[in-house]
């Protein structure tokens, strides 16, 4: 048996504005913080906290390394759509449920995902399963649990917050 696994499929590019510029916030800091990780090194007695901090910047230097990468491959999305009748990136969008329940997503891109606050990435099987919807449209999404049977109830492009 190897470890060998097949590569990820490669995400979509979009991103809001905020999430870029938290994105370009995060590489900033990584910057300003690497610099006291290799004085620490530099200072490091023990072989215990050599160790500790040649690891700690090995994984912020993957960290920028990826962040670099992706701040020029992504692309920020920041204009309403032509039609804010229909479910497209970005968007918060209110779902009812067979039994009645409801649940609000907003459509984000995948370096801005959120489960607390209920933020989907746009590549995943519900939000490409309401991507174009229009309210009172049907979306059948396929879940581990089964299919899911979800009615649009409301579409809003405000701010990105609103209702987290």
């Amino acid at each position: 048996m190897t470890r060998w696994r097949p590569p990820q499929p490669k995400s979509s590019p979009y991103i809001t504005a905020e999430g870029l510029a938290r994105l370009k916030a995060e590489l900033k800091r990584l910057w300003v913080d690497r610099r006291e990780v290799v004085s620490a090194l530099t200072a490091a007695s023990e072989n215990a906290e050599y160790i500790y901090r040649k690891k700690q910047l090995r994984e912020m230097d993957r960290r920028i390394r990826y962040l670099g990468k992706r701040i020029d491959e992504v692309k920020p999305v920041g204009v309403r759509p032509s039609d804010p009748d229909k479910v497209f990136f970005g968007a918060r969008v209110t779902v009812e449920d067979a039994d009645g329940s409801e649940a609000s997503y907003r459509i984000v891109g995948a370096d801005e995902i959120d489960p607390g606050r209920n933020w989907i990435s746009v590549d995943s099987p519900l939000a490409r399963g309401l991507l174009g919807k229009s309210i009172d449209d049907e979306a059948e999404v396929d879940t581990p649990g089964g299919t899911r049977r979800l009615t649009v109830v409301e579409i809003d492009y405000g701010a990105g917050d609103a209702g987290a």
